[in-house]
């Protein structure tokens, strides 16, 4: 049997034809066509050896630079413990930084080193993945792969440095500063937009691991997707699904693909739904720590969000009312038809990009606060509201002046008897502010 050698050669000769031959070269047209990507499937078929040695020559074109281990830990400072940034199912990331010596033509630039944990979950081919897919694809909500690193054993990817981490620990870490709604938003419309380019490529992408710990946030909260290792070429021509393992992570993974193994784009339309769910209302996809009903965040709130009265019941409380309702009405619908139990129904990542962008236009607002003024149990109830209307309307009168408009008059102030049953050890009246 012949064996088929598959090189970035190979791949590019097929791009340009020529047309109208004859023996003078100025009327020979060259028509370049579009690349064509390599896939895990040109590493994985049997009649290629395409190998990991010819990476460096069949991604020449994606600008990859192929690092020795000893440069890595020269940059990470021998893979220091005070450089540890986290770790993942992969294995342990580590912040170094090259100079404008280590590689001619490389600039001096912070990054992220992502080792190989040997006796983890992961392995080569994950590895392979993350170099087959960002070796290739390049888009403003893709994180940037600078390169690879491949001896003996050892694997290891570095990646450009974002200094925000990801979207779990901004929105779930116990000190971080509350992200506002239009950086909520922002944050939404990036992804969204990242998970689209994968969608529409020529040769479409699954991302399959969609969740809020694989979004890393630059200094302006500009998003990326990163993590690769689960992508999986998605289906082309006459086919409607990919069959695979399912693999993913709890909380996040459609019911669809989970029950049958049936990967499609929908597939992570729904991851998408169920991050927009933890912006909307700052909680975990899977708690353990919450009630028995409460611990799956898509069976507790889905219900809820076909009822626009019951959208303050959702709203993360610690915006404390700083959110458009408006723009938290259509998010909320758009996450429960990204949550829809079947794919059908599903928005399309085209369709949730142009959502997303008619709300990133609306401000924050601020909902305010009711006061409730609570009267003494020794007062006539009539005569204690009698005397602050009367007060209220004298103090209204000398801020307005003459004839003057006060612009400054709460207008949301709104007084609300409470049966005295329910007051207790009230000896005056007073306010509560909620």
């Amino acid at each position: 049997m012949t064996v088929k050698k598959v090189t970035w050669k190979s791949l590019m000769l097929s791009c340009y034809k020529s047309k109208n031959s004859s023996s003078d070269s100025s009327e020979k047209i060259v028509k370049p066509c579009q690349f064509q990507r390599l896939s895990m499937s040109d590493i994985s078929d049997p009649s290629t050896t395409l190998s990991v040695d010819d990476l460096s020559t069949s991604l020449v074109g994606s600008n990859l630079h192929v690092f020795t281990l000893e440069e890595l830990r020269l940059i990470t400072h021998n893979f220091a413990r005070c450089n540890l940034l986290g770790e993942g199912g992969f294995g342990p990331v580590y912040k170094g930084f090259i100079d404008d010596k280590l590689r001619p033509g490389l600039k001096a630039q912070p990054v992220a080193v992502k080792a190989l944990d040997l006796d983890g979950l992961q392995g080569h081919r994950e590895w392979l993945a993350e170099i087959i897919f960002l070796g290739q694809l390049r888009h403003p909500h893709l994180v940037k792969l600078i390169g690879y690193c491949y001896e003996e054993e050892n694997r290891l990817l570095v990646y450009e440095y974002l200094p925000r981490g990801s979207l779990e620990n901004q929105l779930f870490r116990r000190y971080s500063a509350t992200l506002p709604w239009s950086t909520r938003m922002k944050i939404a419309l990036g992804a969204a937009k990242g998970l689209a380019f994968l969608h529409e490529a020529d040769k479409p992408v699954i991302y399959r691991d969609f969740k809020s710990s694989n979004i890393l946030l630059d200094s302006d909260y500009n998003c990326k997707l990163s993590d690769f290792g689960f992508a999986k070429d998605g289906p082309e021509g006459e086919q409607t699904h990919v069959t695979t393992r399912v693999i993913g992570t709890q909380g996040y993974a459609a019911p669809e693909y989970i029950m049958t193994g049936h990967l499609t784009a929908m597939s992570d339309v729904y991851s998408f739904g169920v991050v927009l769910l933890e912006l909307l209302t700052g909680k975990r996809s899977m708690d353990n720590t919450r009630p028995s009903r409460e611990q799956s965040l898509v069976e507790w709130v889905r219900p809820l969000l076909r009822d626009p009265k019951k959208l303050d019941r959702l709203i993360d409380p610690r915006l404390e009312g700083q959110f458009s309702n408006k723009g938290a009405q259509k998010v909320a619908a758009l996450a429960y038809k990204c949550l829809s139990h079947h794919p059908k129904p599903r928005p399309t990542m085209g369709d949730v990009v142009k959502i997303l962008e008619s709300v990133q236009g609306f401000e924050d607002e601020f909902i305010e606060p009711f006061v409730y003024v609570v009267p003494n149990e020794t007062d006539d109830s009539n005569e204690f509201f009698s005397k602050k209307e009367i007060k209220r309307s004298e103090e209204e009168k000398d801020s307005n002046g003459e004839n003057g408009h006060n612009p400054l008059r709460r207008s949301w102030r709104n007084r609300i008897k409470l049966p005295l049953s329910l007051v207790a050890n009230a000896e005056s009246p007073c306010s509560i502010s909620i």
